[in-house]
């Protein structure tokens, strides 16, 4: 087997634990925002923090981390004022 595909096989295999951390943390938002849950600040914060350090690490892209912080919280806005 060649080497590169040996380095991408570990980083791929490193890299799926923060894209699933990631992208269960946005899903454990969205639902406490929709059940109006009290832990809506840390669970959204979370997220955030998640998308940021996915982000940083070059797991996800920058502007993507952006955009889905930015649906998440445009979706906690409206369902927290209504």
């Amino acid at each position: 087997m060649a080497k590169r595909l040996r380095q991408a096989r570990k980083r791929t295999e490193r890299n799926k634990t923060v894209r699933s951390r990631a992208r269960s943390a946005v899903r454990v938002a969205r639902e406490s925002v929709a059940e109006g849950a009290e832990s809506v600040t840390a669970d959204v914060t979370a997220a955030q923090k998640a998308l940021d350090k996915a982000a940083k690490r070059h797991i996800i892209h920058p502007r993507a981390a952006a955009r889905r912080k930015s649906r998440l919280m445009k979706y906690a806005a409206a369902k927290l004022s209504a």
